[in-house]
């Protein structure tokens, strides 16, 4: 999978910085799409527009929720992300970001249940 777009943004202000609770450490890696997420939080920390950035902006609401720190930088990521899916591969590009989409959400779900 591709992570890294050429498009960069500046960083967002220190004030947005990507924080999580120890406790996530763990769960980053025991829960589904937990590295793909992590990564995604990293990168909007550094205001680099990749895939996994992206994703994690569709997802920033219920991420939010669990208690994680998402900055917004990008207006329409949907859109975004499925403009940087079919640079690489335009015939794959709709599989491809249902895919990421449903990979997400199984995250979300399996942290809100291991945040009960």
């Amino acid at each position: 999978m591709v992570r890294k777009s050429n498009v960069d943004t500046p960083a967002p202000s220190s004030s947005v910085a990507f924080q999580h609770s120890p406790a996530w450490e763990g769960l980053f890696e025991l829960l589904p799409g937990g590295e793909l997420v992590r990564q995604g939080l990293e990168d909007n920390r550094k205001g680099v527009k990749t895939i996994p950035a992206l994703l994690v902006q569709i997802g920033a609401s219920r991420l939010r929720n669990l208690g994680l720190t998402v900055p917004k930088f990008v207006e329409d990521p949907e859109s975004v992300l499925y403009d940087l899916l079919s640079e690489h591969d335009s015939d794959s590009a709709h599989s491809r970001y249902n895919a990421l989409i449903r990979t997400l959400v199984s995250f979300e779900r399996a942290a809100e249940c291991a945040k009960k």
